[in-house]
């Protein structure tokens, strides 16, 4: 829908856009800020930054609309690793432009990546922006693999609404606003408690001998709560499958597993940086992405956003990539006890999951543009 030639903002506006990323451009994201710092009837813009490029586009679309006038909130985290320096040079350059800067919560790190857009269409305030699994960095974003949704559903930015309400208002300990989302997952704390009940479910259906899988793609899986969650799981019976790319601290070989654990690690041209999490859920599977590993810090001691996906041919994108992947034979690795990374071998055809992915992109693109349903 971004190719032809209409503003970001107006196809947002009509329908939800999922980005892959390095697949799709970044240009999208950039535009779709520039576009609410010239627009008149934009009157705030609130954003999350955690890595930026060093010459960062975003920035400077940021500062273009305080210019115009825009209310600018930039929640900008001071403590991100190895870009302390540049974070505090771009905190200096947006307040002297008249942006109200954030600068993060004692003890706790805002790693959430989101953007929120007021709007006012026909005297009615709109609300629309997006959720991403990676940084706002035109730079990574030519070699991450992430996803962004760029959405104006009105209960995702609800809850958007109320993380920064969040983060403009925060008392030390109190995540009461946090609580109350409805759609978004925030954490602290409360990823850890819903991702137990999702477990928990097909946990049930499993004993049921129902169909039921969990299928989890990560950086990093370190959590003690959340790898026990998924021993039960796998002892229960549920299929269980994980694509985690770094820190991976669960022993997937297990004789007490009814069904084995299939863990991999994909390590290729593309860095693997996004977090997809799907939940079976009776066949009308639940689908997540995510800014959040499950790691302690992740999950109980930073500010993160995690959420659902509800237009379905965006779940069935998301779903094919993630079985695109799990069926790498040629840079996938096993993720065993033995700590052996050795390569995924199969006697199938060679496939090469981002070459794959860029192919299935590439032929749903030009569908797309034939049957004019972009």
């Amino acid at each position: 829908p971004l190719l032809v030639e209409r503003r970001v903002s107006d196809v947002v506006l009509e329908k939800d856009i999922m980005l892959h990323l390095p697949y799709h451009s970044f240009t999208p994201l950039i535009d779709i800020i520039r576009e609410a710092a010239i627009d008149p009837d934009v009157s705030t813009i609130k954003i999350t930054c955690y890595r930026l490029a060093p010459q960062s586009k975003v920035i400077n679309a940021l500062i273009n609309a305080v210019r115009n006038g825009k209310e600018v909130v930039v929640m900008l985290e001071l403590r991100a690793r190895f870009d302390e320096e540049a974070n505090l040079e771009w905190k200096s350059r947006l307040e002297e432009e008249g942006a109200k800067v954030l600068v993060g919560i004692p003890n706790m790190k805002v790693h959430a990546k989101l953007c929120l857009i007021r709007k006012k269409i026909k005297d009615k305030n709109v609300l629309y922006g997006f959720v991403s699994t990676g940084n706002l960095n035109e730079k990574t974003a030519r070699v991450y693999g992430d996803h962004c949704l760029l959405t104006a559903n009105a209960r995702i930015m609800t809850d958007l609404s109320r993380v920064f309400n969040y983060l403009e208002h925060h008392r030390s300990g109190d995540i009461h606003s946090l609580k109350n989302c409805q759609a978004i997952i925030p954490s602290p704390q409360i990823v850890r408690h819903e991702m137990y009940k999702l477990i928990d479910e097909e946990i049930k259906m499993a004993k049921k001998r129902k169909a039921c899988g969990i299928t989890l793609k990560m950086n990093s899986l370190s959590d003690e709560g959340m790898i026990s969650k998924l021993y039960e799981a796998a002892r229960a019976g549920v299929p269980v499958r994980l694509i985690i790319r770094g820190i991976f601290c669960m022993l997937s070989e297990n004789k007490k597993f009814r069904i084995p654990v299939k863990a991999i690690s994909i390590v290729d041209e593309y860095l693997e940086h996004a977090r997809v999490w799907v939940f079976h859920n009776k066949g009308k599977e639940k689908v997540y992405i995510s800014s959040a590993d499950w790691m302690l810090r992740n999950l109980d001691h930073r500010v993160e956003a995690t959420c659902p996906i509800w237009d379905e041919d965006i779940k069935k994108e998301l779903i094919d990539i993630l079985e695109i992947q799990l069926r790498d034979n040629v840079k996938a690795r096993w993720l065993d006890n033995e700590l052996a990374n050795e390569y995924v071998k199969t006697s199938k055809r060679q496939m090469r999951s981002q070459v794959d992915i860029y192919q299935y992109l590439f032929n749903k693109t030009n569908e797309q543009i034939e049957t004019g349903s972009h």
